[in-house]
């Protein structure tokens, strides 16, 4: 994802980094984007873990319902996260009263590292689970394959979005329409 929309120095980049002053557990030193707590990773992860887990069931009950193969499956399940992931961030920031154009970017700006990190992890871990992709949606591998992946993905996702947030990147862009 180009994040240089965000790195332009522009006076509503630094407004948006500066209005992270007043939230819980981060708080911005000037000039500096400062560290991120670990509740607020948590939290920017739940949120885009949601999306996520919403378009990548419905996308993997769909394929697999209609008898889909793998790869077309799988594709549906990622695209429908990414939709879904993104959406939840673009209707926030649009009944905070920003744009489409601008609710676009701030949802792109957000949640595209944070989703792709979630869905290569899960993914990976259906695909290397023994017979998860050839599971039916009765089956508990099905489901635990699904759901152990979502649990890894979380756990790796958490520390990237810290990262991130405490740079003034991700997550921390939606901030400023808290």
């Amino acid at each position: 994802m180009d994040h240089s929309a965000h790195q332009d120095g522009s006076a509503h980049d630094r407004a948006a980094h500066e209005g992270h002053e007043g939230h819980a557990g981060h708080s911005t030193p000037p000039g500096g984007h400062g560290g991120a707590s670990w509740s607020m990773a948590v939290r920017a992860t739940l949120h885009c873990l949601t999306g996520c887990a919403i378009g990548e069931i419905l996308g993997m009950a769909v394929g697999t319902a209609l008898a889909w193969g793998n790869a077309p499956t799988m594709a549906l399940a990622i695209a429908l996260a990414f939709l879904f992931g993104y959406s939840l961030t673009l209707f926030a920031v649009l009944r905070a009263g920003l744009d489409l154009r601008g609710a676009i970017k701030v949802a792109l700006a957000a949640d595209t590292v944070s989703i792709a990190v979630m869905e290569l992890v899960d993914n990976v871990i259906i695909a290397l689970t023994p017979g998860a992709m050839d599971a039916h949606l009765s089956d508990g591998l099905f489901w635990s394959a699904l759901l152990g992946g979502f649990a890894v993905a979380f756990l790796i996702t958490t520390p990237v979005n810290k990262w991130m947030i405490g740079r003034g990147k991700g997550h921390a862009v939606v901030h400023t329409y808290h």
